[in-house]
């Protein structure tokens, strides 16, 4: 092992994702062996806590688990300033792999993963960032912005015109950015149903209309005129001007 190799596992702090205990306490444990500092984490709610309190070099997440899986919490997370990520899964599908990848992940291994190999990786990883000073995250992020608020569609983020962040379910993101997507048209309760929920999905009407209900009181600012409109007999309007940018 070269001196630099060294320098880079003794300096190093990972965080292990896994809601597996057993892997937690391995994957650590051999790490822990050549020199690095390592924490665990059962899931994206201890991965946070930790984030807080430490800084990281390298997460190394994985994808199945309970819950907020692996790539939920990928999402979530800042690509542009936050640690690399390594993905793990039980899954080997070139489209899982693709997904992770393209969400900004920095490396992507299929399980049983060897720990030599895990550890090989951990070393390209970070030998990239410290070579480069920060590791590249893609292109700059933009956001769709109307009537003051703004939403990351990569980071599934919306921000209200104080910029504080608006919490929403997955349903009610998908659900604002079909209507975003495609402001001033009238869209049907069948076509949001598609757009939010996917073509497979069970038609119920009653289900569209619960979850705009909830987005509309989180839209709301006093003194405003109502982003969403109902347009009887037919459907759902979003009605402010959005630009991307």
């Amino acid at each position: 092992m070269s001196q630099l190799a060294n320098a880079l596992d003794l300096e190093t702090r990972l965080l292990i994702v896994d809601d597996d205990p057993g892997i937690r306490e391995l994957t650590s444990g051999f790490l822990e062996q050549h020199g690095y500092i390592v924490d665990t984490a059962s899931g994206g709610a201890e991965m946070r806590v930790a984030l807080e309190k430490h800084e990281y070099s390298l997460i190394v997440l994985d994808v199945m688990m309970p819950g907020e899986d692996g790539l939920a919490i990928l999402r979530s997370m800042d690509r542009e300033t936050g640690p690399s990520v390594i993905m793990m899964s039980a899954i080997g599908q070139d489209i899982d792999r693709i997904v992770g990848l393209e969400m900004g992940a920095d490396d992507y291994l299929v399980k049983p993963v060897n720990p030599r190999e895990l550890l090989a990786r951990i070393r390209a990883v970070v030998r990239r960032s410290a070579a480069s000073g920060a590791t590249p995250r893609g292109p700059e992020r933009h956001y769709l912005r109307f009537a003051g608020w703004r939403l990351d569609p990569v980071g599934r983020q919306l921000y209200d015109p104080d910029d504080v962040v608006i919490n929403l379910s997955d349903g009610e993101f998908r659900l604002l950015l079909a209507l975003v997507e495609r402001p001033r048209r009238v869209l049907t309760r069948d076509v949001l149903l598609d757009l939010s929920r996917g073509p497979m999905a069970e038609h119920f009407d009653r289900a569209i209309d619960v979850q705009m209900s909830r987005l509309r009181k989180k839209l709301a600012r006093p003194a405003t005129e109502d982003l969403i409109r109902t347009i009887r007999n037919e459907g759902y309007m979003f009605v402010a001007e959005v630009v991307q940018k």
